[in-house]
């Protein structure tokens, strides 16, 4: 009896253990899935730097950003093309616009992202001339991933502190 209780003992275990091991990998699985949603959201925001480039092969067909507030005021909706017009008009007003993201969180098909945009005013913006002001705005960005691409983005950023920036 005491060898059956042994052996018994020995494969529950060897089950565990198994079974321990089989979730790891899961866990990492997730991981490595979440880290590849994180690098896409981060390609994307990067993109709002003076110094990057703007990589349209990130987005899906289809790709809506959903603004709050819409910088020409109100909220709503753009679609890609208009996405990159928007980008490469801070591009040109703020020609040395540097952004550091301070973290993100990845689940299932979302990834959050809280960033920072800081630089100076040396171009027109938003019908404010050139002013070689400082400005320095926080924002967070939700990305929904779809098939390995960019599908949505909600944004909601701190348009206040910039234009109180902006005016003289």
């Amino acid at each position: 009896m005491t060898r059956q209780l042994t052996g018994l003992a020995a494969r529950i275990l060897t089950l565990t253990l198994l079974l321990t091991i089989a979730a790891g990998g899961n866990a990492m699985a997730q991981q490595n899935d979440n880290s590849a949603t994180k690098n896409l959201s981060r390609q994307a925001v990067e993109m709002w730097a003076a110094d990057s480039t703007i990589d349209q092969s990130i987005f899906a067909d289809g790709y809506q950003n959903h603004q709050a507030p819409l910088a020409t005021g109100g909220t709503g909706s753009v679609d890609l093309a208009t996405w990159v017009d928007i980008v490469e008009g801070n591009h040109k007003a703020f020609p040395d616009l540097k952004v550091e993201i301070f973290g993100q969180i990845a689940e299932g098909d979302r990834v959050s992202t809280h960033w920072r945009f800081f630089g100076t005013q040396k171009g027109s913006y938003l019908g404010v001339p050139a002013s070689n002001r400082p400005v320095n705005w926080t924002g967070v960005q939700i990305d929904r991933i779809a098939d390995g691409k960019i599908a949505e983005s909600w944004v909601v950023w701190d348009y206040f502190t910039l234009r109180q920036e902006l005016e003289p």
